[in-house]
């Protein structure tokens, strides 16, 4: 058994870009999200009821609150925001989607 110990060290090479430089590096661990925004269909611990969720949206609070009164108002249904993290009741995906995409967002469908 060898001993190996964990090292806090730091990206000095890339297979794909070489050398990597410390601001290079830094800037990477400061970047919070990666631009996408998600939208899964969720039923865990809400008896089987599925609920639309919206993760990724960098943004105020405020911006937040209107993205989803808009998508609550074009699906015709309720919703809340919870910790930056927009739940559209029912699995509307198919039409929040195309909304979030003419607002200019970067969507991916996640999950099942």
């Amino acid at each position: 058994m060898s001993n190996f110990r964990k090292s806090n060290s730091k990206l000095v090479y890339s297979t794909d870009t070489g050398r990597v430089s410390e601001t290079e590096n830094q800037n990477q661990q400061t970047k919070k999200g990666d631009g996408i925004v998600r939208v899964k269909r969720e039923v865990k611990g809400r008896k089987g009821k599925p609920v639309t969720t919206i993760h990724g949206i960098e943004a105020d609070n405020d911006t937040l609150k209107e993205i989803a009164s808009k998508l609550k108002r074009k699906c015709g249904v309720g919703g809340s925001l919870k910790n930056g993290v927009i739940e559209i009741q029912g699995d509307k995906r198919d039409t929040i989607i195309p909304e979030l995409e003419k607002e200019g967002f970067k969507v991916k469908r996640a999950g099942g």
